[in-house]
C-alpha cells in the first residue's frame, strides 16, 4: 500500500552555475544523456544570478563552477547555507581548482560531490547517477 500522497516526481530539476556557456551546455547535455529524469535545466552564470534563480524555482541539484564573476561558487554555497529551505539542494562542485584546501572549504559548506574540469562526460553521468534520489 502507498501512504505517499505526493504524484510521482517528473525528475529532477538542476541549476547549472557557471561563467562559461559552453561549460553550462555540457554540463545540461551530459545530464540528459545520463538516464536520470530531468524535468528542467536552469543556468545561472554567477552565483548572483543563481540566487534569483533558487528564489524562483525549486532546485534539486545545483552544479557550481567555484572561480566566478560578481559572486564566486564559494559565496553561493555560503548564502545557500544561511537558508534552510534551501538545505535539501544536492551541491555539486565543478571547478578546475581541485586542491584540498578548495575540496575541505566547500565540503564544510555541504558540497556533495567534487568534479574537476576538464572531465570526461562519463565522470558527470556518475556524479549524476550518484547524488540522483532513488527513483528518479
Amino acid at each position: 500500500m502507498v501512504t505517499d500522497t505526493q504524484p510521482p516526481s517528473a525528475g529532477l530539476t538542476l541549476l547549472v552555475v557557471d561563467d562559461s556557456a559552453m561549460m553550462r551546455a555540457m554540463i545540461k547535455r551530459v545530464a540528459h544523456l545520463t538516464g536520470v529524469a530531468i524535468a528542467e535545466v536552469l543556468e545561472a552564470a554567477n552565483g548572483i544570478e543563481a540566487l534569483k534563480m533558487l528564489e524562483a524555482h525549486a532546485v534539486d541539484v545545483m552544479f557550481t563552477d567555484i572561480n566566478m564573476p560578481e559572486m564566486s561558487g564559494t559565496d553561493l554555497l555560503r548564502e545557500v547555507e544561511k537558508h534552510p529551505e534551501w538545505s535539501r539542494i544536492i551541491r555539486v562542485i565543478v571547478s578546475t581548482d581541485g586542491s584540498q584546501a578548495r575540496r575541505d572549504e566547500v565540503a564544510s559548506l555541504h558540497a556533495h560531490a567534487y568534479v574537476e574540469k576538464p572531465f570526461r562526460p562519463e565522470v558527470m553521468r556518475d556524479v549524476l547517477a550518484q547524488v540522483a534520489p532513488t527513483g528518479c
